[in-house]
């Protein structure tokens, strides 16, 4: 009965490791079945943090392409860049604060259409996680899931995020508003002129609120025991609890 209990575990990741996150609430019936206490297996412990990314980055990705994901979200929202702030300030010193309040959310609303090219590239990165990754995660750092993203994913992130950011600034008019209020603040004698590119910009701020985010659910799913859906993942990150 244990030599089919395992086998059925094996045969699950290899399902699961090709399947979206709709698809596994399928494949739970079959979880169900697997014994849930005791040490978990090798399987189970790479189907689990497999699972446990999926969901977290899932989420993470649906919450900041949304309507004020970045904007409004203090931990993540884009603001002047640091070597334009003095802009931001003279326009508001000079009664312009609402040209400078329309670069603000126009870099936010770019990055917030960014965001849902995301989810695809995170899921692409869980499928080609290898056993030897997902435990290394599963008993590694807070934020070992985290950092593993960033080594595999941010050259894909940006690729996808810039040409995307690039097209919505001109869309939501950041271009303009970013223009004009270079504009105006060059025009102010004895004054260094700027000349920031914004697409880099807006994509790296993207792709660094990303991480933030998935970090946030990374630390939701280790710490918050009612974070854990289901019984593998309370299974699995409960050994780990163990193993502190």
């Amino acid at each position: 009965m244990k030599k089919t209990k395992i086998y059925l575990l094996a045969l699950v990741a290899a399902t699961l490791s090709s399947c979206d996150v709709q698809s596994q609430a399928q494949i739970g019936k079959i979880l169900n079945q697997v014994q849930t206490g005791g040490t978990p297996t090798t399987s189970e412990m790479g189907l689990g943090i497999k699972q446990a990314l999926e969901l977290g980055t899932s989420h993470g990705a649906d919450l900041l392409s949304a309507k004020d994901g970045f904007l409004g979200n203090m931990a993540v929202k884009i603001l002047f860049p640091p070597e334009a702030q003095k802009v931001e300030k003279t326009l508001r010193s000079v009664g312009l604060g609402s040209l400078a309040d329309n670069v603000i959310t126009s870099l936010n609303r770019a990055a917030e259409d960014a965001a849902k090219e995301a989810k695809p590239i995170f899921v692409s990165a869980i499928k080609q996680m290898t056993i030897a990754d997902a435990t290394n995660i599963l008993f590694g750092s807070k934020d070992a899931a985290t950092n593993y993203f960033k080594r595999v994913t941010t050259a894909q992130l940006m690729e996808k995020f810039k040409p995307v950011i690039t097209t919505s600034l001109n869309k939501v008019g950041a271009t303009k508003y970013w223009g004009d209020a270079a504009n105006q603040y060059n025009k102010i004698p004895l004054v260094k002129p700027v000349s920031t590119d914004l697409s880099d910009y807006v994509a790296q701020k993207a792709i660094d609120g990303m991480f933030i985010q998935v970090a946030q659910e990374e630390l939701k799913i280790r710490d918050n025991i009612g974070a854990r859906s289901t019984p593998l993942l309370q299974k699995v990150f409960g050994y780990a609890d163990k193993k502190k």
